[in-house]
């Protein structure tokens, strides 16, 4: 952690970020980014954690929601009623990946709206968006495809909920020509320039 806080104090980051998940169990690294169990329990935990951490940071943490393709029988609620619970308790803040809140939502078959209606606007500092795949019945989020209809949707509606946001488009694999790349950054900023744009009354 002293490691950390030295590079980020010599590259001067706008944010220290991680993704909200667990990556291993008893000393073996299982190479995913596993969904936490919507519990009082993670929460309490993994409050402290994040105090922890953004004491000896000194800044606060940016954490990103995951995609998932299991849920726990435990969960005492759904993802964005404790995504938003434990920002308000850690005072930390959230890197949305919009792809993956389209993702858990067509794979668990909740409503991907009402996940961003339930984020605090302030909290949110950057979007992610990517690409996925169907395998065996299920969204994979892979990075290796281009931006879906769904998603870009669900893109135009997030801005409008929660104002202009800086904006990532990832992609990982099947690395399109360059002008495939551009197209896509032009349909999000044009999303981000119409959700944006004050509304026009009708007299």
């Amino acid at each position: 952690m002293r490691e950390l806080k030295a590079l980020a104090a010599r590259i001067e980051p706008a944010w220290v970020s991680d993704h909200l998940c667990w990556t291993g169990a008893s000393g073996r690294n299982l190479h995913d980014l596993l969904p936490l169990p919507c519990t009082e329990a993670a929460l309490r935990h993994l409050t402290a954690r994040i105090a922890q951490v953004q004491d000896v940071l000194g800044r606060r943490l940016v954490l990103e929601n995951v995609s998932s393709y299991v849920s726990f029988a435990t969960d005492e609620m759904s993802e964005h009623a404790f995504i938003a619970e434990l920002l308000r308790r850690s005072d930390c803040q959230l890197l949305l990946d919009v792809n993956n809140v389209y993702v858990s939502s067509v794979n668990h078959g909740f409503d991907a709206t009402a996940y961003v209606d339930a984020l605090p606007r302030e909290r949110v500092m950057q979007i992610h968006l990517a690409g996925h795949e169907v395998q065996d019945g299920y969204l994979i989020d892979t990075h290796d495809h281009p931006v879906c209809d769904e998603v870009w949707s669900l893109y135009d509606y997030t801005l409008r909920c929660l104002g202009p946001k800086p904006t990532t488009i990832e992609r990982d694999d099947h690395i399109p020509p360059l002008q495939a790349l551009i197209d896509e950054l032009g349909i999000a900023r044009r999303i981000a320039a119409q959700a944006s744009a004050p509304l026009e009354l009708a007299a």
